[in-house]
């Protein structure tokens, strides 16, 4: 064999070994983190707000963090919600 057909051969070698580790190291560590739980969630009634939501779901919460976290669970802009919705609301008091 040439020597750079053994460059190939080795460079070959060396990809196949660095591709197996990694595929081997994701999906262990996929495989170790545990299920998340799953994120409460309310509808939405007539004359509901993030606010009465916030207030009523997470009463022991600041109203102003807990409106913030529920519009970032639910990727909100703005304070628009409608009767019929299904919002996630933080976990916990």
């Amino acid at each position: 064999m040439t020597r750079r057909g053994r460059a190939v051969v080795l460079g070959f070698f060396v990809l196949m070994a660095s591709l197996s580790s990694a595929i081997l190291f994701t999906t262990a560590s996929r495989a170790s983190k545990p299920d998340a739980a799953p994120t409460p969630t309310v509808v939405v009634q007539p004359h509901d707000t993030l606010w009465s939501i916030a207030t009523r779901t997470s009463p022991r919460r600041d109203p102003y963090a807990a409106v913030a976290e529920i519009q970032r669970l639910n990727h909100l802009d703005g304070y628009v919600i409608h009767p019929g919705e299904t919002l996630h609301v933080p976990a916990g008091p």
